[in-house]
């Protein structure tokens, strides 16, 4: 049997859109050869559908969708693809999340998911339903009948010395145990993180040593909404090794012959996973590229300080959308050094992308003018400081409204997390680029696209892949916000290669100052940095959507409330 892996980039809520997108992968798959096309996890809604599942007006839709895809496909060929399946009882919620199979002119439902995640950003209690019954499907083709264990995302990620979120359940892998399937599919729609590649290869070897057999993992490639989904589809065999490897963070297509093994270019496809900061650059590229044409835009608006911040922003804005699609304002200030200004000059024209510089010393004198009265003076302080940041997000916002560009913003996590942002200025934006990244990864995710080692994958990018992009003088430069004269981040704040460890403890390991102290941080510090944190909440619910690169991000698997002890 000669399996397709279709990893497609569905636009949610595009059912007829996504069925479109199916069926020339499948009319492509039968020229290649293939009997049986496999699809991703709820493939015609793209996911996460959230609340468009409510709606009964799309439900219809997939039904049309599915009538298309049946009337429609190449005959000798067969589609497993992710749908919702109504309960039709009454009861909430009434969707089991399940697999369907496309074939000679009809459809029906397959499989159901079992284990349905509601932790991080995912939600899924709120929609399905569980189903409690392995899944296995007999299907005629070659002149045999092939057992196929279906199993959908979550169904797969029952190793608890694998996967530390392990659901309270039961096991859809070691219950199709008795039933001998042939060959494992697992249909996935899984966000990136920083190292979940390599262990959805672990999980999916370890299911392949358990069932003896190949498993078939097809995940999801495209960037929606906060999250980005990096493909990276692939064959484990029955004894664990991959032999088949789809791309990273693009559409792709791929047979693999169940009889004879990986079909084309096996070792190319099975090749090593690129390392961690290619796979991290190339998510965020892929992440802003979908969510700018996802959401109707073709251009780009950032403002640049000469920090490595807006410089990263830059890089992955250049290499989404294009150089000549990307725009950066310069707003020096009266503190704007002169290197600032080079600098971003500088990097501006290694990337190739377009500057208007304005400065902001006469706005500056005219809110101090406009303020003296009710202030007593003019705004001082911190007061002061944040002016300045919040006529350079209207100045921003002004531009990118006028030329219809979506504004990025530049600001990192341990920022974020801190509140060393100011709301309506810095804060401004439609994408918050790097909001998932600790300063520390900001610092070396640069370094490393100014290596050697990066030449290639900028190259495929349609990055300059020769010389640095980013610059010694802004990767070296010391962090400052330059809102008050010789302003230093570590005025304000801890050094990042100290905070950004408690920070990472805190957010992501749910650690208490109480346990930092006793694992040595000074209690006064622990206690610091939480506070922080907590103050910092009101504005975190106020920022734009983070792209989510790690365990947890400050979106929608972050659930604090604002008003709390």
């Amino acid at each position: 049997m000669r399996v397709a892996l279709a990893q497609i980039n569905p636009l949610v809520g595009d059912l007829a859109g996504n069925a479109t997108q199916l069926l020339e992968a499948c009319r492509t798959a039968a020229a290649a050869g293939a009997q049986l096309v496999v699809a991703p996890e709820l493939a015609l809604w793209g996911y996460p559908p959230r609340d468009l599942l409510l709606r009964p007006a799309l439900r219809q839709q997939q039904q049309q969708a599915l009538d298309q895809l049946a009337a429609e496909l190449p005959d000798s060929l067969a589609l497993l693809l992710g749908v919702s399946e109504p309960a039709n009882d009454g009861h909430q919620p009434d969707l089991f999340n399940s697999a369907a199979l496309v074939q000679a002119g009809r459809w029906r439902v397959v499989a159901r998911k079992r284990l349905l995640p509601s932790y991080d950003v995912f939600d899924e209690r709120r929609y399905f339903r569980p189903a409690d019954q392995p899944c296995l499907l007999e299907l005629e083709c070659g002149g045999r009948s092939w057992r196929l264990g279906i199993t959908l995302c979550e169904d797969l990620w029952v190793e608890e010395e694998l996967h530390a979120q392990r659901l309270l359940g039961g096991d859809p892998v070691g219950d199709l145990q008795a039933l001998e399937p042939d060959l494992l599919i697992n249909l996935s729609a899984s966000p990136f993180g920083q190292g979940k590649a390599q262990l959805r290869r672990e999980l999916a070897a370890a299911a392949a040593r358990r069932l003896r057999c190949p498993v078939i993992y097809v995940n999801q490639a495209g960037g929606n909404d906060e999250l980005v989904f990096d493909g990276g589809s692939f064959v484990a065999s029955a004894g664990g090794p991959v032999c088949c490897q789809l791309a990273f963070a693009a559409t792709d297509l791929q047979l693999w012959d169940a009889s004879q093994g990986a079909s084309g270019n096996a070792a190319e496809s099975a090749a090593a996973l690129p390392v961690p900061d290619e796979l991290l650059l190339r998510a965020l590229v892929l992440g802003v590229r979908d969510y700018a044409r996802k959401c109707g835009f073709r251009q780009a608006l950032l403002g640049l300080s000469g920090g490595i911040d807006s410089a990263l922003v830059a890089v992955i804005a250049a290499a989404a959308l294009g150089p000549e699609n990307v725009q950066a304002l310069l707003m020096p200030s009266p503190w704007s050094s002169e290197g600032s200004i080079n600098d971003s000059l500088a990097l501006a024209d290694r990337l190739g992308i377009a500057t208007h510089t304005v400065s902001i010393a006469p706005l500056m004198a005219t809110f101090d003018a406009a303020l003296s009265a009710p202030l007593a003076g003019a705004p001082a302080g911190l007061t002061a400081e944040n002016l300045q940041s919040r006529i350079r997000g209207t100045l921003l916002m002004a531009v990118a409204n006028q030329q219809g560009q979506l504004l990025l913003s530049t600001g990192n996590k341990s920022e974020l997390a801190v509140g060393y942002c100011t709301l309506y200025g810095d804060m401004n934006g439609g994408l918050a680029v790097i909001g998932d990244l600790y300063k520390t990864t900001v610092f070396r995710l640069c370094a490393w696209i100014d290596a050697p080692a990066s030449a290639a994958c900028r190259g495929r990018l349609g990055l300059p892949a020769a010389g640095e992009l980013v610059g010694a003088a802004i990767r070296e430069k010391a962090p400052s916000a330059e809102l008050r004269p010789d302003q230093r981040d570590s005025d304000s704040l801890p050094d990042y290669e100290l905070l950004d460890p408690l920070l990472q403890a805190l957010l992501e390991e749910h650690q208490s100052p109480e346990d930092l102290a006793r694992h040595g941080v000074d209690p006064a510090l622990a206690a610091r940095v939480m506070q922080l944190l907590r103050r910092a909440e009101f504005k975190r619910r106020q920022a734009p959507p983070v792209l989510k690169l790690g365990k947890r991000s400050f979106g929608s698997g972050w659930r604090m409330p604002i008003a709390a002890a």
